[in-house]
């Protein structure tokens, strides 16, 4: 092939147009939808109207398809061609179809979408055009049948990255998943194609989760395959590696994360990025990477799923600090610790929680970003960190708490906050506490120093500011240290000494300052003692002034450093120390120093056990004189009485509680508490080796700290101490509310600001102060209580929310001590709280909210929840009742409605929820006595909802739900009982049928039901009324509890009223038709999911044996017949046993027979009122139920179970046999009974009786209806066999049960035609055995031959009826099938009668066409089978009655059955009998006429076409002698008619071939002989007519035969010369059968010319015998007779055969010699014979042109102008086969 060729060829196979037609047709037949023969055939037009109702569809689905309706939808679409479009509108084109591709994906399974697609490919042709973005469109769906379709459509050359699919595309079958994940692996140009459209779908906002799922599936699947893929052993090939796979998948991932409008897509690249973070040991940068795309594209839907994925990420990445993108990422996220907490249940959080520390702790000493403080503590605090995380993440916090300068923290806020997380982590509690304070004494670091330091560098600055002006001076010099604390002692010397106790007045100013002095000396010893002796202090007054120890006393109990407080105990122990001190009682340091010894530092709790210690000293030994208490006088405010102790008590307390306490203590701070508690909660030891404290020192104790807590200032210390008394309930029946009351009133007299500025000051949470003050009152103190409720009631108290909250907090929790009538007089006071109402305030009120959040928590007992119940009543009443004094007048035009006012009314309503509430929520199970005051309750909101216009369905809810908790409280004792005459079922009745709440019906229809099982009395009277509100109600619902409460009250109620109903002795069906009607009224509203297992339920508790057939009717009678119910009522009856399903269908018959009575009971009960005169409307009724029936017996279950009763043989199959026959009696009955009313009803009784027949197999069927034919009802036992008849013709034929049933059955079959009179019965009898015997009849021979010999006998064939007889001869041809030989022992019996009915029936008057053809059955059988039982006589009898039956003219039936077994005949019984029975037959054949002859001669060529040549060689003779009388039939003249005779002598001629064909030319050359003979001399010379008649009929056998077998027969030509010589020769007389003679001896003769291939005719003897006569005869061209035609045609055929010149010159000087002829009709029959010649023969014969010309000239100016006109033709022909002109020549 040339370059340009190939080119060319090139351009061809990658062009889209083309102008073959075949190629366009099979494009445009290219569907989804259509199979390729359909859519070749639609235009435009069709398609685009189909397409369009699926657009249309989906834009009612989706309104943003409706932008395409101008575009892809336009009708100018139907006229685009994309190969007549431009580049540029292709393109454009392009963006259309793939934006619709893409919104179509979501819908690919909906049928409107693949219509819509359809379009694009048949219009637009985009799988040709477009095919990347059609099979991205579909690939996720590619396990749909829809896919594999796209595949047969897509064109050969698909895009590089699908060509995976070839394979599939060739075999048509779907890409596994696994296939598509394998190529993604290996072909990254597949994995970009999907990667690119899931991107641009969720881009335009079009993706669907299926597309997502399935490309995270893919990309997960693909990324770990590329992984494996990519491994190497060498380090450095594994790094070209990551970085290849880095490209190939980064963008992808980059983007997928960012896409925000797409939630799916980010949380599936997580999943991608996770595979590639743990499996693919990428570098840190990469990952980095990664983790601040995520955040940066994350969105508050993907945040947490993004939290994990960094958390997975951070767990393969080194353990450094987070990047700035992702703290800020994280700082941003809500509660980040609790999250990260709650995903470390399932994943490691621990590396991006350090990383996150780390970064935070570095934000904040760079930038001093305090908010990432609490972050990082949370952190540590947490379970997210592991050890050695902690440790870094602390260790960094302290080299951040160093590093950070006032660049960065100007005012040292920073440090500040940072020291007081660091000391709080430092005295943390747990795990992180142990390893804070290890990571603290591994790097010997001071962290008190440092949390000193920390405040020596905030406290001075803040506490030296003398004015503002100060801090304003923003260019003050600094100073060093040194020098400002020279200047703070300078100042402190000039401070007033003091003498007071800081306990009794509260000079804060001066507190604050001398605070802040020492803590920036408390770090150095020398500059702490100079400020321990500074003047202001007054050291040395100290034994009689309270100052200088109350102040360390107070600072050790604030909240400063450690170092601080150790230094202020230091200050205190060395004090006391001093000899001047040991004249005193220091009992007053004591409650300090517990307080110390709980701190949470231990080095307060070392320094306050040393002071503890020294004080011990004090009273080891009791003085002579009582010492005087230090700050006995002074200590606190005045009015403060302190309970001091004395010696023993004091010693002790010290001795006996503290010191032994001391080791302890220093280990946990709880401890010196706990021992407190147990040394005043009993005297008993709890340890031997102490010494117990008697009653009177642990009150006295009691009261010594009481005092203290009373009267200290310092709320720490008084929460301190709070902790071990409020342990304390009482000693020696002085209760701690006793003693500490006074605190309560004093806190509560303080106002918000007040209380706030206390808490702020000591940095104490209100929360617990609150509490440890209010847990001062005990239950059961009534002056506690009694205060409690003052304050509640206080207004100013109230402001104080916490306070308020913390006191009915202690109710509660005091409750459950109290006595009864306390809890009674409690709960009546709280209740009274609850529905206080403060109309002036917009805020919830705080006391009502917490009063009523403590009677929902507290329990309470039955007694107080009768009282609020019973005081709803009063409410509720004043609510309802017309007030008697202020009735006003209203115009006609107005209602008089005189009710309270709304205020009014919402208190009642408010406090009847309330109340109902509480009831609910106190387990009404354990207060069954309250159900009559809650009945009660109930009733009066009936009235109450009338007033208010509304449903009060909340409340009836709460009364219901727990009236129904109640209940199993009332079922299980005997002692508990409910009063039937409280009329509690009439109120339930009211509430169902008056309500429009579900919830309030579906709980009292709970309760119903529960009544019903526990007092059935209560509710059984008012049952029907709510029933038939449910219809109409609750069986509306869809919900699945609404589902439940339907079927709990049908189970509960259902079954004692039907026991009601039994008792009465009514009908029962007839008596809960009511009952009935409700649920079928409520079918159609009832949700489908619920109707089944609804009426299935209420069925069962009906009882299905005497109800299913009544819900069943009444459905259908309701309904209609339709589909839908038929196929539910057949689910319905088939979720029951077979023998309810018998019961209920002989139920349903009686039911349908009840309706035709003249006075219908049951029927007028259930099922719609009719007309009983009317019999269309009762036809109508019964129709509907008659439809129903055969759809029941269809059933499933049905069907399986009943097909198991014969492997059992116990009483239930006997029962469900018995139930079987009855329903058969049953519909055989009924069909009776509905046959002369209408033939509807009559074809519907058929169908239940077929679908009843099929229930059982045949074995079981007649073991069931055994019984019924014993009954002696004829017409019921014939009704029976015609069941079986019927079931017969369904039975399988393969199995074996059937099989031996059925023939085990015979015998008695057989006895029935044997005995029984009833000509009908015989008949359905017969008709059993032929349909068995047909079946099976072949496994039981004997039995089936003593079948045929009775129905042959004179007991059924030989009886006079018609029916019977024609179904016996049936029966017999089917028994002649299946015995063959077995049956003739039979037929010598069954022939002769067969032929006997056969001539019967045709003789009679009006022939009987049903025996004929059944005759005409069992002969065919016979000829079929057993063909040699039809003897001669047999069969030339049945001859004689085919010719009668045929000339009888019976209908197309009887001559299809005659021809049938005539067919069979000629085909199957042999040869010689069959002949010798035709030959016979022939005569009576003829003359019965041409339907005879013609039915003989198909039954000769049958026989001839059948039968072997060696059958038709052997006789020859008797074919020679039919067809001589059949070749003499024109002569017979029994034929009148020329048609009929024609075609008779064709079939003859037709017939002898097929003779003759079977022949060889030894056995024929003697007929074909005689035949000539016969033909000619076969008739004595006085008869010429006859002779001419029998010539006639040879000459047309004969040229029939040489114009079939031609040259093969030509040499038989030598027997016919003379004759036709002489035929030729014979003078012409006008007899129109000798000129049908001639013709036909000039066709044969014609035949035989044109056939010649051996030269036979160019022997002169042959052609001089032949040629002169044949050219002789134009000279007869002019007579009447003449065949011109028929001569010119033979002459031109002999001129063929005979092909020499020498014939050709004698054949036309012949003819030439005539055209001189005196007859113008002679020389015009030559010339067109000359004519003929010259077409024909051409130059050959015009050699003898020279002799021609004269007469050619002559002819010119003949007297004729047709002859002349037919020369010239002449001439014409002669120069066209010359070339060359004659006028020349004819000149």
């Amino acid at each position: 092939m040339s370059s340009l060729a190939s080119q060319l060829a090139q351009i061809a196979a990658n062009s889209r147009s083309t102008l073959n037609t075949k190629v366009l047709k099979a494009a445009h037949s290219k569907s989804l939808i259509f199979e390729p023969r359909v859519a070749a055939t639609q235009t435009y037009p069709e398609i685009y109207s189909i397409c369009l109702e699926g657009f249309e569809e989906l834009c009612n689905l989706d309104s943003r398809f409706t932008k395409f309706a101008q575009s892809l939808w336009s009708q100018q679409s139907q006229e685009a061609d994309r190969t007549q479009m431009s580049a540029a509108e292709n393109a454009a084109l392009d963006k259309h179809v793939e934006a619709f591709l893409h919104l179509c994906g979501s819908r690919l399974r909906l049928m409107p979408a693949i219509k819509a697609i359809e379009w694009l490919i048949r219009r637009f042709r985009v799988h040709e055009f477009n095919t990347a973005a059609l099979i991205a469109t579909f690939l996720p769906y590619h396990t749909i049948p829809a896919f594999v379709t796209l595949l047969s459509i897509l064109p050969a050359n698909i895009p590089k990255e699908y060509r995976f699919l070839d394979p599939y595309i060739r075999s048509l079958t779907a890409p596994p998943r696994a296939a598509i994940v394998q190529q993604a692996t290996n072909r990254p140009e597949l994995l970009t194609a999907i990667s690119q459209y899931t991107l641009d779908s969720c881009k335009y906002q079009m993706e669907y989760p299926g597309l997502i799922s399935f490309w995270g599936g893919v990309m997960v699947e693909a990324t770990n395959g590329l992984l494996d893929k990519y491994r190497s052993g060498r380090r450095s090939i594994q790094i070209e590696n990551d970085n290849a796979l880095m490209q190939q998948l980064g963008p992808v991932l980059s983007d997928a994360m960012v896409m925000k409008s797409a939630p799916g897509l980010q949380i599936a690249s997580y999943m991608v990025v996770t595979i590639l973070a743990a499996k693919g040991g990428l570098a840190d940068n990469a990952l980095t990477a990664f983790m601040d795309q995520l955040v940066h594209g994350w969105t508050p839907e993907t945040m947490r799923p993004g939290l994990v994925t960094l958390c997975i990420i951070s767990q393969h990445r080194s353990a450094k600090q987070l990047s700035a993108r992702v703290t800020k990422a994280l700082l941003k996220v809500p509660e980040v610790t609790s999250v990260m907490d709650e995903i470390g249940k399932n994943h490691r959080v621990d590396k991006l929680a350090n990383g996150l520390a780390l970064a935070l702790v570095d934000r904040l000493y760079k930038k001093g970003d305090v908010r990432s403080l609490p972050v990082v503590n949370s952190l540590l605090l947490g379970n997210v960190l592991r050890e050695k995380q902690i440790k870094v993440v602390y260790k960094s916090l302290l080299v951040a708490a160093h590093r950070i300068n006032d660049q960065v923290d100007q005012d040292g806020a920073i440090r500040k906050e940072l020291g007081t997380i660091l000391v709080s982590l430092s005295q943390a509690g747990g795990e992180v506490g142990d390893i804070v304070r290890a990571t603290i004494d591994e790097v010997d670091f001071d962290i008190d120093a440092l949390e000193l330091t920390l405040g020596a560098s905030i406290r001075p600055k803040l506490a030296v500011e003398d004015a503002p002006e100060a801090a304003a001076e923003d260019h003050t010099p600094k100073v060093d240290k040194d020098a400002e604390v020279a200047q703070n002692f300078e100042k402190l010397s000039k401070l007033k000494p003091q003498t007071a106790s800081c306990f009794a007045e509260e000079p804060l100013d001066l507190l604050e300052e001398l605070y802040s002095l020492f803590l920036s000396v408390a770090a150095n010893e020398s500059n702490l003692q100079k400020f321990d002796e500074a003047p202001v202090l007054s050291r040395p007054q100290a034994p009689t002034k309270l100052f200088y120890a109350s102040f360390y006393m107070r600072l050790w109990c604030g909240s400063l450093p450690t170092l601080a407080k150790v230094a202020a105990l230091d200050r205190v122990k060395n004090l006391l120390k001093d000899e001047e001190f040991a004249k005193l009682d220091f009992q007053a340091v004591v409650p300090y120093a517990i307080v110390a010894l709980s701190d949470p530092a231990k080095k307060v709790r070392r320094a306050a056990a040393e002071l503890v210690t020294v004080l011990g000293s004090f009273y080891e030994t009791k003085p002579s004189k009582a010492r005087r208490v230090w700050g006995s006088e002074g200590l606190y405010a005045k009015n403060t009485a302190v309970n001091w102790l004395d010696f023993d008590a004091t010693k002790s307390l010290i001795h006996s509680v503290l010191i032994p306490s001391l080791e302890e203590s220093l280990l946990h701070e709880d401890h010196i508490l706990a021992a407190l508690t147990n040394a005043l909660e009993s005297s008993k030891s709890k340890d031997g080796d102490k010494k117990q404290l008697s009653h009177s020192t642990r009150l006295a104790i009691f009261k010594f700290l009481s005092s203290h807590v009373v009267g200290t200032p310092l709320i720490a210390v008084k929460l301190r101490l709070l902790q071990p008394l409020n342990q304390i309930k009482s000693i020696s029946g002085t209760s701690r509310t006793d003693l500490l009351l006074p605190l309560l009133q004093w806190w509560a007299r303080l106002s918000e600001a007040e209380a706030q500025q206390l808490l702020a000051r000591e940095a104490v949470d209100e929360a617990s102060v609150n509490n440890a003050i209010v847990d001062v009152v005990v239950a059961n103190n009534e002056a506690g209580l009694r205060l409690i409720f003052e304050l509640i009631n206080d207004s100013h108290v109230v402001t104080r929310h916490g306070l308020v909250q913390s006191l009915f907090g202690r109710i509660q929790k005091i409750w459950s001590s109290m006595k009864a009538e306390t809890q009674f007089s409690t709960a009546r006071a709280l209740l009274t709280l609850s529905q206080a109402v403060h109309p002036t305030s917009s805020e919830p009120d705080v006391v009502a909210t917490e009063a009523t959040d403590v009677l929902h928590k507290v329990e309470l007992t039955t007694a107080i929840l009768l009282d609020f119940l019973e005081s709803l009543y009063d409410d509720i009443k004043k609510a309802t009742e017309k007030p008697a004094t202020k009735r006003r007048r209203v115009g006609s035009s107005e209602k008089s409605v005189d009710t309270q006012s709304p205020a009014d009314v919402s208190a009642s309503l408010n406090k009847a929820t309330f109340v109902l509430e509480l009831v609910q929520e106190s387990e009404p199970a354990k207060h069954p006595e309250l159900l009559p005051s809650l009945f009660t309750t109930l009733s009066e909101l009936q009235h109450l909802r009338t007033v208010v216009g509304s449903e009060l369905g909340y409340l009836q809810s709460l009364v219901l739900s727990s009236l129904l908790a109640m209940m199993p409280a009332y079922k299980d004792s005997k002692e508990l009982t409910i009063d039937p005459a409280a009329g509690h079922g009439d109120i339930l009745a009211s509430c169902i049928q008056r309500s429009s709440s579900p919830t309030v019906i579906n709980a009292a229809l709970l309760l119903v039901a529960s009544l019903a099982r526990t007092a059935p009395d209560v509710v059984l009277h008012s049952v029907m009324p709510i029933f038939t509100f449910m219809g109409s109600s609750v069986l509306k619902q869809a919900d699945d509890y609404s589902a439940h409460v339907v079927n709990q009250t049908v189970k509960e109620v259902i079954p004692p009223l039907i026991e009601t109903f039994r008792k009465s002795r009514r009908n029962l069906v007839a008596s809960t038709a009511e009952l009935l009607t409700s649920f079928v009224v409520a079918y159609e509203h009832i949700p489908s999911h619920r109707k089944q297992d609804l009426f299935i339920t209420l069925i069962e508790n009906l009882g299905p044996e005497d109800f299913l057939f009544a819900v069943l009717a009444m459905f259908v009678d309701k309904y209609g017949a339709t589909d839908n119910m038929l196929a539910f009522t057949t689910q319905i009856i088939g979720s029951f046993s077979v023998e309810i399903q018998l019961q209920t269908l002989i139920k349903h018959l009686e039911l349908i027979s009840d309706i035709f009575k003249p006075k219908p009971v049951l029927s007028a009960a259930l099922l719609t009122k009719v007309n009983s005169n009317s019999e269309q409307d009762i036809v109508k009724l019964a129709t509907k139920q008659l439809t129903l029936l055969p759809k029941l017996l269809v059933n499933r279950r049905l069907r399986h179970e009943i097909s198991g009763l014969a492997e059992k043989d116990d009483m239930e199959s006997v029962k469900i046999r018995e139930l079987y026959a009855q329903l058969l009696e049953g519909v055989l009955t009924l069909a009776g009974t509905v046959k002369p009313k209408k033939d509807t009803l009559h074809i519907r009784c058929g169908e239940a009786l077929s679908n009843l027949l099929n229930l059982l197999s045949i074995a079981e069927f007649i073991k069931s209806v055994e019984a019924l034919l014993d009954r002696p009802n004829v017409t019921l036992r014939q009704k029976v066999l015609r069941a079986l008849e019927r079931r017969v013709d369904s039975e399988g034929i393969h199995n074996p049960k059937s099989r031996e049933a059925l023939l085990a059955f015979l015998p008695q079959l057989t006895a029935v035609i044997r005995e029984s009179d009833d000509m009908s019965y015989k008949h359905t009898a017969v008709n059993c055995v032929d349909k068995i015997a047909e079946k099976y009849g072949k496994k039981d021979l004997d039995a089936v031959a003593a079948a045929a010999a009775t129905i042959a006998g004179d007991s059924c064939l030989g009886q006079p009826s018609q029916e019977l007889r024609v179904m016996a001869l049936l029966c017999l041809a089917s028994l002649v099938d299946v015995l063959q030989d077995a049956i003739v022992p039979v037929l010598p019996i069954a022939i002769p009668k067969a032929l006997g009915c056969l001539e019967e029936s045709i003789k009679s008057e009006k022939p009987d066409g049903a025996l004929h053809n059944a005759a005409y059955a069992f002969m065919a059988a016979l000829a079929q089978h057993i063909p040699y039982m039809i003897s001669g006589a047999y069969l030339g009898r049945l001859l004689v009655c085919s010719n009668a039956s045929a000339a009888a003219g019976l209908d197309d039936e009887c001559r299809a059955s005659r021809a049938d077994c005539l067919q069979f005949v000629a085909k199957l019984i042999e040869g010689k009998v069959l002949f010798t029975a035709l030959e016979k037959n022939w005569a009576n054949a003829a003359s019965s006429g041409y339907s005879a002859l013609e039915e003989y001669l198909h039954v000769l060529g049958t026989a001839l076409d059948k039968h072997p040549k060696s059958s038709i060689a052997k006789n020859t003779t008797l074919f020679t002698g039919i067809f001589l009388n059949a070749f003499d039939l024109r002569r017979s003249g029994v034929l009148s008619s020329t048609q009929e005779l024609e075609k008779i002598e064709l079939l003859i001629n037709e017939t002898s071939l097929k003779m003759i064909y079977k022949l060889n030319d030894a056995a024929f050359r003697p007929m074909f002989s005689h035949l000539m003979e016969w033909s000619t001399t076969g008739l004595p010379k006085s008869d010429p007519a006859g002779k001419a008649q029998r010539q006639v009929s040879t000459y047309g056998f004969l040229q029939h035969f040489f114009e079939n077998l031609k040259s093969i027969v030509t040499s038989y030509a030598s027997y016919i010369i003379d004759s036709a010589v002489k035929i030729l020769s014979t003078p012409l007389t006008g007899d129109e059968v000798l000129k049908t003679l001639r013709s036909r001896v000039l066709r044969t003769l014609t035949k035989c010319f044109e056939h010649d291939q051996d030269g036979f005719w160019q022997a002169p003897a042959h052609f001089n015998t032949v040629a002169p006569v044949l050219v002789e005869q134009f000279g007869h061209a002019a007579s009447a007779d003449n065949c011109t035609e028929d001569l010119v045609l033979a002459v031109v055929e002999l001129a063929t055969a005979a092909d020499s010149k020498e014939h050709h010159k004698e054949i036309n000087s012949a003819l030439l010699k005539h055209l001189r002829s005196e007859q113008a009709a002679v020389r015009l029959a030559v010339i067109k014979c000359e004519q003929e010649l010259t077409a024909r023969l051409g130059e050959e014969w015009l050699q003898s042109l020279p002799e021609m010309l004269p007469f050619i000239s002559e002819l010119q100016d003949d007297d004729d102008e047709v002859v002349e006109r037919e020369n010239r033709r002449w001439i014409v022909g002669i120069e066209e086969t010359l070339g060359e002109s004659l006028d020349n020549m004819l000149q």
